[in-house]
């Protein structure tokens, strides 16, 4: 471990000079003074608008004649690179799976419950033809210790300074002594439900969509080609999703949950702002709850069936360690369970994550639309283990070649 005469010395990141917005770490040698804002839009099928002016491109991506270049982000600011980083510090899995979505999957230094997301993740992997990913053995992130990231001495820290210094742990001067001392902090997560930062880091926070923060991301790393190849595969599955959408009349009505066992069901809203419904928003389901429950509230078989869903999407389906069979059971062998629509029509159907990173998006996408609307999509096999269903080439909503070749870099 490096000691504090040591840190004092240069920066431990030659290769990237942070800048920061609003008084983020600034340092001599920062180029531009580009707003950290990133674009108004609807990313997502939903208004995702953020609170800056949106006056702004967001990435704020420039070159200068060194061959340097900047990219911006809220909450950090601008960033200047002086080359694309390669080893990356994830703390929430919407950011790896951007690392990984760019073929730096297998960079990625740490995570959030890293085994449970590998094996989660891998689940998806197994139907893209020549892609790997292991996340095994990493550093689990969710509380990040300070002394392990000057150990870790990754290229870049894709996390959202905001949410760190909401642990007792870190302050604003360790977010910036990490910024300055090893690699700059360059991610978003407050969008996720657009939850209000801590007052520090209020003024001026935008929200992203995920896939505009895809974007931006993408522009941080050099690599505008496999972004845009990327999301040419979500427009072509987001047009067919549009133009096979039933009236909003005719739609089930549906609810999201997660458990590990049916003493205590967590419940999850399908359309509030945020990229934790970018799957499904685009949709448009029926909220069986309607309105009355608030994403984490906690539920029961009674509160279910008065709500009474035409469809269930469990939380957490596809980790491998997950009996999907024993919890439809739970279900069925319940009195008051039992009674609820979605169970006695056999629609209770595994979800995989809601910090989704674009990969993971585009199949939660084809799986919720087929899951919700089998008459325009095709059925959705039914589930119990294993990966991600073999789904016919001639019944798929998007091309795993297309989306394998994007992340290989073979563009």
């Amino acid at each position: 471990m490096d000691s504090d005469a040591e840190r004092s010395g240069a920066t431990r990141r030659d290769a990237i000079r942070y800048c920061g917005v609003a008084g983020v770490g600034a340092l001599a040698g920062c180029a531009g003074s580009e707003p950290p804002e990133g674009p108004n839009s609807t990313d997502d099928g939903g208004n995702e608008a953020g609170s800056g002016d949106g006056g702004s491109d967001g990435s704020g991506d420039s070159s200068a004649d060194d061959g340097s270049y900047t990219a911006s982000i809220s909450p950090t600011g601008e960033v200047t690179f002086e080359s694309p980083p390669e080893t990356v510090f994830t703390r929430l899995t919407h950011h790896a799976g951007m690392a990984f979505a760019l073929g730096r999957g297998n960079d990625v230094t740490a995570l959030h419950a890293p085994d449970y997301y590998d094996g989660l993740w891998n689940q998806f992997v197994e139907r893209l033809p020549g892609v790997s990913l292991d996340w095994s053995g990493l550093y689990s992130s969710w509380q990040p210790d300070k002394e392990k990231l000057y150990e870790l001495n990754s290229d870049v820290h894709l996390a959202d300074p905001a949410w760190i210094t909401r642990q007792d742990a870190w302050s604003r001067d360790d977010i910036d002594e990490i910024g300055e001392r090893v690699s700059p902090w360059f991610g978003n997560s407050l969008s996720d439900r657009h939850q209000e930062p801590p007052a520090e880091w209020a003024e001026g926070y935008q929200y992203y969509g995920l896939w505009e923060q895809f974007e931006i991301v993408a522009d941080a790393f050099r690599e505008r080609e496999r972004y845009e190849a990327l999301a040419g595969v979500r427009e072509d599955l987001l047009a067919t999703i549009e133009a096979g959408l039933p009236p909003e009349s005719e739609r089930p009505t549906a609810i999201m949950i997660a458990a590990a066992d049916v003493e205590e069901i967590y419940a999850y809203t399908l359309s509030n702002p945020g990229f934790l419904t970018s799957h499904t928003r685009p949709l448009g389901p029926r909220d069986a709850f309607e309105g009355s429950v608030e994403s984490g509230t906690v539920v029961d078989f009674e509160t279910i069936l008065e709500a009474d869903p035409d469809v269930i999407l469990y939380l957490g389906g596809f980790e491998p360690g997950t009996d999907m069979a024993g919890r439809r059971a739970a279900f069925e062998d319940d009195p008051v369970g039992s009674e609820v629509t979605a169970v006695r029509n056999d629609r209770v159907h595994p979800q995989g994550a809601r910090y989704q990173g674009p990969i993971l998006n585009l199949f939660q996408l084809e799986m919720t639309a087929k899951q919700l609307y089998p008459e325009a999509f095709g059925e959705w096999p039914r589930y119990e283990e294993g990966p991600y269903p073999e789904i016919p080439e001639a019944e798929r909503l998007f091309d795993r070649q297309r989306v394998a070749d994007a992340i290989n870099g073979d563009l």
